[in-house]
């Protein structure tokens, strides 16, 4: 995917979520694609983030309450960043995935 605003990402991704089956999920990634954050879908209320990047972690987030993790999570993974890749991934295997690193 191109590469699109982070603000208007955040908003993207919970759009997408809602739509997913579990455990379908989403990837954003800077552009480079060394750092990123992977939201999968859980259940219906329920996501996992993972951060990986300048901190590693994984927490389990109530829908409603993504938008607010998304953002500081952004601040500390994307710290100079404007623009971000956004993929939707199928399931959580394709996780292993490497991408075209520039």
């Amino acid at each position: 995917m191109a590469l699109i605003n982070i603000q208007s990402a955040i908003k993207r991704v919970q759009q997408i979520i809602r739509k997913l089956e579990p455990p379908q999920g989403v990837e954003i990634l800077t552009y480079k694609r060394n750092r990123g954050i992977t939201i999968i879908k859980i259940d219906e209320d329920t996501v996992s983030i993972q951060e990986r990047g300048y901190e590693e972690q994984t927490l389990l987030v109530q829908i409603k309450d993504l938008a607010k993790q998304l953002k500081s999570i952004a601040k500390r993974e994307f710290p100079r960043s404007r623009k971000v890749r956004v993929y939707q991934l199928d399931s959580p295997y394709c996780l292993g995935i490497k991408r075209k690193q520039l």
